[in-house]
């Protein structure tokens, strides 16, 4: 009951301006912006994309008109996760610009190949492709947009000090990542190898598609257990939403990554044994799926743990 009193309680001192987040998204909103403008004649929906940079900036003045007028913790949740919510919508849109670039793939793939000696994605799924494994991988993979949400409610509910601090933790890392999207056009195994042929990628022929995925969006069916429950979750949101691109780094094990550390900054050690194997075979998924080269996953956890240490260390004064 006092949380919710708490919750619906009218704040004594409302803060007035803008949080931290929602200027970090009006600042990704116009860096987007410039280089839209930039590339405008060789995107394909230029007008769509900054049509939708203005709805988010009017949804910004909404939702703090809204906050200004019931200064609560309610409406001061719903300006995040609004927000936060919105991730997915930002996503498509390192497509549409970094399509127009030539395709790095077969770059990667040297590189993996180099490194490892084989296709560590081709390989994985095809060793072990027992049922049981190949659900544990896609329930890793289907793990992603829970954990996120669990560790954002987690701070708002038991973390309220912090709460904000988490989620622009959260949020300025999704854009770090998509910033490198835009300008590292990967579009990952599932797509290259299906656009050059599996004999190829068996023989260690890795050939430059230039622009090929600028028309083309065509991946592989997701390995493993085909009637597993999680194996269809994952092949719905493959259909639903994904795009040849934000391959290197691996923003699903780097966010993964900023999310087990924000969960042992709590020092809530249910909290971290609650996600551990998720988050374990999540990591491992990405190779598993072929939605990532293993060079892929490795920069995503590297990258990871400098991104926590930096945007922690720079967000020190960001409180409720």
């Amino acid at each position: 009951m006092n949380f919710i009193k708490q919750l619906f309680s009218i704040e004594s001192k409302p803060k007035r301006g803008l949080i931290a987040l929602e200027w970090l998204v009006i600042a990704y909103t116009l860096f987007t912006l410039c280089v839209a403008l930039f590339t405008y004649t060789k995107l394909q929906n230029p007008e769509a994309m900054i049509w939708g940079r203005v709805r988010v900036l009017a949804m910004i003045v909404a939702l703090w008109v809204v906050y200004r007028l019931v200064p609560c913790r309610l409406t001061r949740f719903v300006r995040v996760a609004a927000q936060i919510s919105l991730l997915a919508w930002w996503y498509p849109d390192t497509y549409e610009i970094n399509r127009i670039f030539s395709n790095l793939d077969h770059v990667f793939c040297g590189w993996e190949q180099l490194m490892f000696g084989c296709q560590p994605s081709l390989t994985f799924a095809s060793t072990f492709s027992w049922p049981v494994i190949s659900e544990l991988m896609s329930m890793g993979y289907a793990s992603y947009y829970p954990m996120i949400a669990l560790v954002v409610f987690f701070y708002f509910f038991c973390r309220y000090a912090e709460f904000e601090r988490a989620s622009f933790v959260i949020l300025a890392a999704f854009f770090i990542y998509y910033v490198v999207f835009i300008f590292v056009p990967v579009a990952g195994p599932t797509f290259y190898y299906k656009a050059v042929g599996l004999s190829n990628i068996t023989q260690g022929v890795f050939p430059a598609l230039g622009d090929y995925f600028n028309t083309h969006t065509d991946c592989l069916p997701t390995p493993g257990y085909t009637n597993g429950f999680f194996y269809e979750l994952v092949e719905d949101a493959k259909a639903a939403g994904e795009r040849p691109t934000a391959a290197f780094p691996s923003s699903h094990v780097g966010i993964a990554t900023v999310c087990m550390l924000l969960a042992a900054h709590t020092r809530q050690r249910k909290l971290v044994w609650l996600m551990l194997p998720f988050y374990v075979f999540l990591c491992m998924s990405t190779v598993y799926i072929q939605a990532h080269y293993a060079i892929d996953a490795l920069a995503g956890f590297v990258s990871a743990l400098a991104i926590y240490l930096i945007l922690m260390a720079a967000t020190k004064n960001i409180k409720n």
